[in-house]
Order: C-alpha cells, then structure tokens, then sequence
C-alpha cells in the first residue's frame, strides 16, 4: 500500500573530483562503486547543464505562475553514458517578501509527495497558501516526477482500461476460490510490468536517490534543502545516508520504518494493522455524531451500519460502478485524512436512506484518472519488488495476512493483494540500504509525525530518529491525518518554519496538540494526496 498526498554553486570539477575521490557511505580510501562514479558523471554534466524554465505541457495542469523543466539522468547509473531518460520539474521563484518585508532566498527547496509512484509537479502551487507564504518568501518551491512517474520515462504494466475494473469485490476472509483468482491476477500483472518494461530493474529507491543529487546539481545548489512525505521519506533517508555532506536541511513528514528488515514486507503488514486502528477512530467519531448520521451509537453500530451498505453493494453495486471493491476503497481514505470523515459518513447515512448518489459520487471510478492511477501503481510496484526480498510462496503470504485479518480485517487482505505481484517478480531484488549516519555527518534533520498515523505507523518515525543522528522528533499526539506538516496544526507549522527559515530545531524532541476534529457535514475540504500508501 503506498504509504499515498516539498546552494551554492561550486565548479563541477571539483565536484567531480570529491565524489570520486570519496564517495559517500563508502570507507576512506575505498575504491568508489561504478554507481558512485555515475553519479558524479551525471552530476556535474547536471550542474553545467543547468534547467531551462519554460511554460509547463497542458498535460501536467499547472498555472502559468509555476515553470516547468527537464533533468537528465542516467537510467542505468553503472552506465552513466548509456540510456538518458529525463525528469520532469516544476518551480516558482521564491517571492522575497512576506507580510510587505524584504526576505533574503534561502536557495531552493525539493519536495516529494511519497507514493513510490506520486508526482511533486504540484508543490509549487503550494506558496499563495497562508501556511506556506513564508517559506515560500525564502526558497525557490521545486517538485518533480521522480523516475517512472507522469512524463518521466513513465511505467505501465496494463492497459488503463483494464486497471481499475468495477465494480469488484473486497471480501475481508477470502476462500480459496478467490485467492486463486488474485494469485492468477498477480502472476499476470508482474508479467506485464516485465513484458512493457525493458529497464524495469532500474526503478529503485536507491536510483531515486541518485536522481535527488543530479537534480541538487542542476539547481546549482551545493547542499540540498529537501521535505519528503511518506515514502519520501524512505528515500530522502537513503539520499541523507549516500550523500550526508550534500545535505543542507531535511524534514521527513510521516515516516516510513527504515529498518532494512521492514522494507517492504514486514511494513505493509504493519500498515494493515495501524490502519484498523485508524478505522476504529473514524467509527468512534461518527458514533459521537449519531444526531447528525444516525448510523449508530456506538463504533460496533457503525460497523454494522457498514457491514450492511457492503453486503447490498456485493449484491447489487451502486450506479452499477461501485461494489464492496470501491466502497473499501472509499472509506480507506477516512484511514489517511480526518478530511474525509464528515463525506464518507454521510454518503453511507444517505445510501441507508435510499439515495445512492453521494455514495456514487465518492467511490466511482474516474474515467480520466485511469491512465495516472495505472502508472502510479505500476511504479509503486516496481520500486517496492525492485527494493528488497519479499516471500516467494503464496503459503506464506496466506499465512501471515490469515492471522492478522483475525485481528485486523479492515485492510488486510487488500493490501496484501496490492502487493501479491512481488511474490512472482522476475526482475533482480537488491538489499535495502541501511540507513543511519555518524554523529556529526549530517545537519540536524526535522522529522515530523502524528502519534496514530496509519500509512506510516508512527514507529518507523522513532526508528528513523533513532538512526539519523542530529536529528529531532516533532509529534502530533492522538491524531492521525498522513503528512502534518504545511497542515491546520499551527504548533507542527512553527516547528516546521523554525527549522526551515531558521535552522532552529527544540532541544530534543517536542509534542504538539492534536488538529481539532472534523465537524459532521456534508461538506468536506479537499485534501492533497501524497498519494502513498
């Protein structure tokens, strides 16, 4: 599941000549990886390169005001004069001014939304934000496509049409009829991805992160100022661990566990678990609303309530569109985002009441958004195979998500479906980095989460504290909204522009009141989607 929705200039040859000389994460004095010397290659043709700024393609549906670029990188960075693909980048210019006073630029500011799969291209709109004009006033926004994603040498392992078929079902205790349907289904789609894929097996996080430095170089920026969200920050960790003497600042908004033995497996099985949590908080809050939902007085009601709209749906889908597949995958949004509370429940409210619509409305398939949503999970599942080891026996799956589907059926077995094609990957698997640093090799960081955040379970976000040196840990207690930071919490925020404007970070680590809960309405703010799950 992804875990979905932000220099200085020094002459390229010296560059050159420091990477190679000492790369980094490698012993003094050791003989620099093929990779390594790739990066500096791309590096510095980066660096002298520069970004061209110009309108940005009707395709990426940004405003005027943001400027669009293209970065070269190496596909194969073993091979850095080989296959070329190119990134696209967004920015705006940093506006150097704030509440009518003069503000010094800071350099530019990278940011990454997560996914594996989610585009960054939006970010810059971010700055006319009252919780952005600030920083926005001292750094240039920049966003991108990392590689796969968009028009960035993009991935598709299946015809859109045939991606997001509806309705389809989402049993919680599937029988083994079914299992055998989404084995076929996964062996299928794992062929695809190879078949339609020629480099698949350079999809990587740590090609990722290898890109993050060309795009630094091309820039002109000598450290990197860099905010990833979710999977974000998996590989800005691995960015921070190659590359710490690179780093300027770093804020990690809802963490991914970086400890080598979680990555991939082990993470989604803790995901599943976190987000029944997040389920039972979601039931509890429309229970306290019963007057304004009336779909029950307790978090059992409401599950009942539930049960009920999915078992009708299986029976006879909504709209002919929306079956108990797109209900779950509806309401798995309320898991990411307080936002969604009040239209989730009232859309089911109204569907026990006879009108459907809203339930149509929010759980239909988007016609238009078929072909985005199939590359942003093809590249989800070729950086997450591609990553690490993951069980090959099916036995061993049906093991471990029978056993925690007893205790946590909301999400389990479709996250485990989501992720089944890793079982029959083909392409070769590479041992995740192990993340940390020395003390005193990196800058202070800023790592930023919610205490009962489901799509990152606020463990990982102590794991990385504890394996990134300098670094401090900002909690929002008993909230679970995914990526905090530029949110409605202004305590997170004055963390967050501390550091970012400022360099200043609390001693150790801090704790900020929860956002104030959703009120029961219709009506529900948009959320942007960091799209990981």
């Amino acid at each position: 599941m992804r875990a979905a929705a932000v220099r200085y200039g020094t002459a390229g040859s010296l560059v050159l000549t420091a990477l190679v000389a000492a790369p980094a994460g490698s012993a003094s004095g050791a003989p620099p990886s093929p990779e390594t010397h790739g990066v500096a290659v791309a590096a510095q043709r980066a660096e002298a390169a520069g970004i061209h700024w110009g309108t940005c393609a009707k395709a990426e549906g940004l405003p005027p005001s943001v400027r669009c670029g293209a970065v070269s990188v190496p596909l194969d960075y073993a091979r850095p004069d080989g296959k070329r693909i190119e990134l696209t980048v967004s920015r705006t210019k940093a506006t150097k001014k704030t509440a009518g006073k003069a503000v010094a630029r800071q350099g530019a500011l990278v940011y990454n939304p997560g996914g594996p799969g989610a585009s960054g291209t939006y970010f810059p709109m971010v700055g006319v934000m009252p919780e952005w004009k600030r920083i926005a006033a001292a750094y240039d926004l920049v966003g991108y496509a990392p590689r796969g994603v968009g028009r960035s040498a993009p991935l598709s392992c299946q015809n859109p049409k045939h991606f997001s078929k509806a309705p389809s079902q989402s049993p919680t205790h599937p029988d083994d009829s079914y299992k055998q349907e989404r084995i076929a289904q996964a062996k299928a789609y794992a062929r695809g991805c190879a078949q339609r894929n020629p480099g698949l097996r350079h999809y990587t996080t740590l090609n990722n992160a290898r890109d993050l430095d060309v795009l630094r170089a091309a820039l002109g920026e000598r450290k990197l100022t860099f905010m990833g969200a979710s999977y974000g920050t998996y590989y800005g960790a691995v960015y921070a661990t190659l590359f710490p003497s690179h780093v300027r600042r770093m804020v990690f908004d809802s963490a991914v566990d970086p400890d080598p033995e979680q990555i991939w497996y082990r993470n989604n099985l803790d995901q599943s678990l976190a987000f029944e949590r997040r389920w039972t908080d979601f039931r509890t809050w429309v229970a306290k609303h019963d007057k304004a939902y009336h779909l029950g007085k307790t978090p059992d009601d409401v599950l009942r309530s539930y049960e009920k709209v999915r078992a009708e749906l299986a029976h006879e889908p909504a709209g002919g569109k929306v079956g108990p597949g797109q209900l779950q995958s509806s309401f798995l949004q309320a898991g990411y985002y307080d936002d969604y509370w009040p239209s989730r429940a009232s859309a089911l409210s109204a569907y026990l009441k006879g009108d459907p619509k809203p339930l149509i409305e929010q759980a239909s398939p988007e016609p238009r958004a078929a072909a985005e949503n199939e590359n942003g999970n093809a590249v989800y599942t070729a950086v997450e195979c591609n990553d690490a080891a993951w069980p090959t026996d099916f036995g061993t799956w049906d093991r471990d998500n029978s056993e925690l589907a007893r205790l946590a059926p909301f999400e389990t077995w479709d996250n485990a479906w989501m992720n089944l094609p890793c079982a029959y990957w083909k392409a070769p698997r590479q041992r995740p980095v192990d993340v940390g640093t020395a003390d005193g090799a990196l800058p202070p960081t800023l790592i930023l989460a919610a205490e009962r955040d489901a799509a990152t379970p606020y463990r990982g976000a102590q794991e990385l504290n504890r394996r990134l040196s300098g670094s401090v840990l900002v909690t929002e207690r008993a909230a679970g909204t995914h990526g905090i930071g530029g949110g409605p919490n202004k305590c997170v925020n004055g963390h967050l522009d501390a550091y970012l404007l400022e360099g200043r970070l609390p001693v150790r680590r801090a704790a900020c009141a929860p956002r104030k809960e959703p009120r029961p309405s219709s009506e529900v703010r948009a959320a942007a989607l960091p799209r990981e799950r």
